[in-house]
This record gives C-alpha cells, sequence and structure tokens, in this order.
C-alpha cells in the first residue's frame, strides 16, 4: 500500500493539519492542498490513485474538483469530507463525481475515517487489476 497516494484537499488549514497528524503512520504517502487550483497543480506533477476534498471552498468547490478530475483523471479514487450535508449538494455530488464515498466533519479517525481510506485503496488496486487483466485479454486478441 505504500506505492499509493492520497491527495486531501480543504481550505481549513486546521482540518488539513488535523489529517497530517492523525495518518502519520498509515501505509500509504500523502499530500496535502488548501484549495482545488492546488489541487490540480499537484496532479498534474504527482501520480495520485485517492483524492479526498472538501466541498465548500471559495473560488473552486469540491464538486468542481471533483468534475474536474473524473475527467482528466478517471482512475482516481474520488471521496468527499465536508460537514455540509444537504441531500441536494450530497445527491449531485455522488451522481456527477461518481463519488466512491461521502464522509461529514466531523469525523472518527479510528473508528471510520482510516477504515474508510483502506476501502477506497482497496478498490483502486481492484480496478487497476481489472484494467491490466482486460488489456491482457485484449492483447490475446490480436
Amino acid at each position: 500500500m505504500y506505492d499509493r497516494t492520497i491527495l486531501f484537499v480543504d481550505d481549513e488549514e486546521k482540518v488539513l493539519n488535523s489529517l497530517k497528524r492523525g495518518l502519520l503512520d498509515e501505509p500509504y504517502q500523502t499530500l496535502y492542498a488548501n484549495s482545488g487550483k492546488e489541487a490540480l497543480e499537484i496532479l498534474e506533477k504527482n501520480e495520485v490513485h485517492i483524492i479526498v476534498t472538501d466541498m465548500r471552498m471559495p473560488e473552486m468547490s469540491g464538486l468542481e474538483l471533483l468534475g474536474i478530475v473524473k475527467e482528466k483523471y478517471p482512475n482516481i479514487v474520488r471521496l468527499v469530507l465536508s460537514g455540509y450535508t444537504q441531500i441536494n449538494t450530497l445527491l449531485t455530488a455522488i451522481n456527477q463525481g461518481e463519488i466512491f464515498k461521502f464522509i461529514t466533519k466531523p469525523w472518527k479517525l479510528e473508528e471510520e475515517f482510516k477504515s474508510i481510506l483502506k476501502q477506497a485503496v482497496d478498490y483502486y488496486d481492484l480496478h487497476a487489476e481489472r484494467d491490466k487483466f482486460e488489456k491482457g485479454l485484449e492483447k490475446l486478441k490480436t
């Protein structure tokens, strides 16, 4: 799992610092951005497997960010971490961004959050393995 990278995006520095402290010993690489724009810059320079973003941020919402990520980096597993849980926003996020999970703030790091991140890594690995298998089948057909 150490070869997987998770990008966390939140405009609140205290949230990012809390995540940094809480995930220090986890078996994956972590990157942090405080805006959608910064997240996109990080994605251009790094291989990211999972993105976890806040929903409500200035300049670019999490939903806008996830739409761009879905289009440019379709294999990245997308999660939302937000205190804003209005049902219409949830449905839009799920339908437009193909969200893997929606995590509400405040979260329970040990009981919930770390488990969801492990599920996201496992989900990524499963789909990567499936894609590799399908490409192998295509080569056999030619």
